[in-house]
């Protein structure tokens, strides 16, 4: 709840100028203690990494499959957000098209291997030793940093705090920040006139929303990451069905439009999210 109430104030007294700088500052934070937790786990342990691929075929395995495809590397709706962030610069007169889609790219493939960086983590730390993990949010990251110091030893306690902190840091503060811009930007275009403070109601629900669920269920956080996660997953097919049509629609000149290849694949990818969602929510159910 402190950690919201920290991102709540800066987005309301900064907005998203000061959202971009401290995010800037976050994001190297994260990135390099990540890597350099990876490195000195790999580089200390005795555990043989396993490549072999295994295709989950029972229904835990394959829940956890779609959850885990849900927010890996991001929901594809982060595509929106993007979108409603470069809207905000192109006010400040600092954004081009070539500047939008280079920051996309580096903040997407970043957010990739930060991703593998903790997959890397699991495998070497957390796989075959034995515990059983804690559904509770601190539960568990108290776990993994015993676990990350027990092994590697108590001078690499900082390195993986950093770590897991600027983690949920950097989340707490993008989605508190996206999530109601994209409400706000939603209800404009359904009633079709601007609401006075939007994002900001949308902010305040939010913020009773999380700390409601701090209150009352933080001890099934995991179970409510895999709802949330395999909701994500779920919704996917539509919105990759949007960006098609909205990158495609006669609002987008000409020249920005995908080429017929881009076409070709996103067509592709449509009809492979659609598949493994009817797949996935069948195996589910049956």
């Amino acid at each position: 709840m402190l950690l919201t109430a920290i991102c709540t104030v800066l987005l309301m007294v900064g907005k998203y100028h000061l959202l971009d700088k401290v995010m800037k500052i976050i994001v190297v934070t994260l990135t390099v203690s990540t890597l350099a937790a990876v490195a000195f786990a790999f580089f200390d342990t005795e555990k043989t990494v396993e490549l072999t691929q295994i295709f989950p075929t029972d229904t835990v395995g394959i829940a956890f499959l779609i959850a885990f495809m849900g927010w890996m590397p991001a929901p594809l709706d982060i595509s929106i957000w993007h979108s409603l962030w470069s809207l905000e610069k192109a006010k400040e007169g600092i954004i081009t098209e070539k500047s939008a889609i280079f920051d996309f790219n580096v903040g997407y493939a970043g957010t990739i291997i930060v991703g593998i960086c903790f997959i890397g983590l699991g495998t070497l730390i957390m796989y075959h030793s034995g515990n059983t993990f804690s559904e509770s949010g601190t539960g568990f990251a108290k776990q993994l940093i015993d676990m990350y110091t027990s092994s590697l030893g108590q001078w690499t306690f900082w390195i993986i705090g950093i770590a897991a902190f600027t983690t949920m840091f950097s989340t707490t503060l993008t989605t508190l920040d996206a999530s109601p811009r994209a409400m706000a930007k939603t209800s404009e275009l359904l009633t079709g006139k601007k609401i006075k403070y939007n994002y900001t109601l949308w902010l305040v629900l939010l913020i009773v929303g999380t700390c409601s669920i701090l209150a009352w269920l933080s001890s099934e956080m995991g179970t409510l990451i895999k709802i949330a996660t395999i909701l994500s997953f779920l919704a996917a097919p539509f919105y990759a069905y949007a960006n098609y049509r909205a990158m495609t629609s006669p609002e987008i000149p000409e020249s920005a439009r995908p080429g017929e290849m881009m076409r070709a694949l996103y067509l592709v990818s449509i009809v492979l999210l659609i598949a493994f969602s009817i797949w996935s929510l069948l195996t589910l159910l049956t």
